[in-house]
């Protein structure tokens, strides 16, 4: 029976082939990162408040002047159709029905303006800087197309964190199915039937280049190797100028490299150590939040992602200065369970849990929340069971 985010991994891992499970569940080395965005989430306590009545609880929120319906959205995941087909469009169609953004990944299986069309909604798109300029104009043009009311650059890649598991299970590298990843995925057949019955998923974004290769898995491990190795912000600054619309830095875990982020152009931020898959032993986004809200004062949106689960752990971000909280993992999980469903119930439990919650804090609006601010949570000196 899946009653929170949890369940929906122990579904994810009997339903997928263990290198797409392995791609989605681990973290960079140690995986110390990894482990600290859930742990730090402990740190804080939620203040309650007793016999302030019955109330009906208001969750919208506004996230890049859009007005949600949940202080949620949908972060970038990559190869979401590779969990479930056409993947990219069920987790879309959740967000808008949710009435919540979605925001596509760059290493997408379906492209921009397939999602678009698709989905609707309010949608984003999430960019990785290439070297081949030429190409990186060609994701922003599709981008506009779309329609894509904000774009997402991601700042903390451009030298890639080994992810052991990855490494183990050849993702990434391999360009082509090896007899081991046969074997395996033969033992998920509902899986088999779902993402291959229509023959091999690709990277529709790069289809028509052939230097990228045919398939998913080659065409990923030629986009990986694309990726700028010397971004800098100046590159920021020329996306700046290039982009009409907002622009977002996703990857910020400092005060300092916030305020750069802010004037260099940044409408927004997300604090982000990419789910712990990038540098090892860095800090959890939960401790990072409240030093960098202190820093942008309030002029920029400030989103986070990194390890949400609870409801709870949402509150505690809006109250310590967050603006809204991109989901990654928890989502992903969902579509490989459930498929549109599936993200559909995990929206519906979190809109449960921050529900219940608020009203134990004798809140009535995330509004009111954001209001209270470091008033309705409280920090304790060490981790509590």
């Amino acid at each position: 029976m899946i009653v929170n985010a949890d369940d929906f991994r122990d579904a994810a891992r009997r339903r997928l082939p263990k290198i797409f499970f392995d791609y989605i569940d681990g973290g960079s080395f140690g995986e110390t990162t990894l482990r600290r965005n859930r742990d730090d989430f402990d740190r804080w306590a939620l203040e309650q408040c007793v016999l302030r009545g019955s109330m009906q609880q208001d969750l919208c929120a506004d996230i890049l002047g859009h007005r949600a319906a949940l202080p949620l959205m949908l972060g970038p995941v990559g190869f979401l159709g590779l969990y479930r087909r056409d993947g990219e469009i069920a987790a879309a169609r959740a967000a808008a029905t949710a009435g919540i953004p979605w925001c596509l990944s760059t290493f997408s299986i379906r492209s921009i303006g397939s999602v678009a069309r698709a989905a609707g909604g309010e949608g984003y798109f999430q960019l990785y800087i290439l070297d081949d300029r030429g190409l990186t104009e060609e994701l922003l043009a599709g981008a506009e197309r779309a329609g894509a009311g904000a774009l997402f650059v991601t700042v903390d890649t451009a030298i890639t964190g080994i992810r052991e598991k990855d490494v183990r299970n050849g993702f990434r590298a391999a360009t082509r199915l090896t007899p081991a990843m046969l074997m395996n995925m033969a033992t998920r057949p509902a899986w088999c039937l779902d993402v291959l019955g229509k023959g091999t998923p690709s990277v529709e974004a790069v289809d028509h280049r052939a230097e990228f290769g045919r398939g998913a898995l080659e065409q990923a491990a030629n986009l990986s190797r694309r990726i700028d190795k010397t971004l800098s912000w100046a590159d920021v600054a020329w996306l700046r100028e290039r982009w009409n619309g907002k622009l977002v830095i996703k990857g910020i875990l400092t005060a300092a490299d916030a305020q750069l982020a802010r004037s260099t152009g940044a409408d927004a931020i997300v604090i982000s150590n990419h789910g712990g898959r990038q540098l090892d032993a860095a800090p959890s986004t939960i401790s990072a939040l409240p030093e960098i809200a202190e820093q942008l004062g309030g002029e920029i949106d400030i989103l986070i992602d990194g390890a949400f689960r609870r409801g709870s752990d949402v509150i505690k971000a809006l109250a310590l200065g967050a603006s809204g909280v991109m989901l990654g993992r928890s989502y992903a999980f969902a579509l490989a369970a459930g498929g549109e469903a599936g993200v559909a119930k995990l929206l519906n439990i979190f809109r449960t849990e921050l529900t219940i919650n608020l009203a134990l804090m004798g809140l009535d609006s995330v509004d009111a929340l954001r209001r209270n601010g470091r008033s309705a949570v409280r920090f304790l000196d060490a981790p509590r069971a």
